[in-house]
C-alpha cells in the first residue's frame, strides 16, 4: 500500500490525503464535490492546472501548450500528472479554479478565489 500525504488546497482551506501512486487530480475528485472539471487526464488539455506552493512531487510529461517551461519552473503543473512525494500545498488556477472555489464550504481568510 502506497504512502499517503496531506495535500492543502490553499484557495479553499481544504485538505485531503493522496497516495504516492495517485495523482493530485484523482485525490481532489475523492473530496466528493461535484463540478471539479476533468479533461483528458493525460496532460494534454490543461483543465487541471495548479500551482504547487510547497512540497515535493514527481511530475510526468505534460503538454508544452498547457504548461510552459517558465510555468513549470515556478511550480505550475497539471494535477493529473503530479504525484505527491510528501506534504503539498497548492493553489488551483486556470479553468479549474472557479469550480473548486464554488464548491468549497468555507474559504480560508487568504483565499484567492474570486467571483
Amino acid at each position: 500500500m502506497a504512502t499517503k500525504h496531506l495535500i492543502h488546497i490553499e484557495n479553499t482551506g481544504e485538505r485531503y490525503l493522496c497516495a504516492e501512486d495517485e495523482n493530485l487530480l484523482r485525490g481532489m475528485e475523492m473530496l466528493g464535490r461535484k463540478g471539479i472539471p476533468v479533461g483528458c487526464r493525460g496532460g494534454g488539455c490543461g483543465v487541471c492546472k495548479v500551482h504547487i506552493t510547497a512540497g515535493d512531487y514527481a511530475a510526468r510529461k505534460m503538454s508544452k501548450s498547457c504548461v510552459s517551461d517558465e510555468e513549470l519552473a515556478q511550480g505550475v503543473v497539471l494535477a493529473c500528472r503530479v504525484y505527491p512525494q510528501g506534504e503539498i500545498s497548492l493553489d488551483v488556477v486556470g479553468k479549474m479554479a472557479k469550480s473548486v472555489c464554488k464548491g468549497a464550504e468555507a474559504p480560508s481568510p487568504q483565499s484567492t478565489c474570486s467571483d
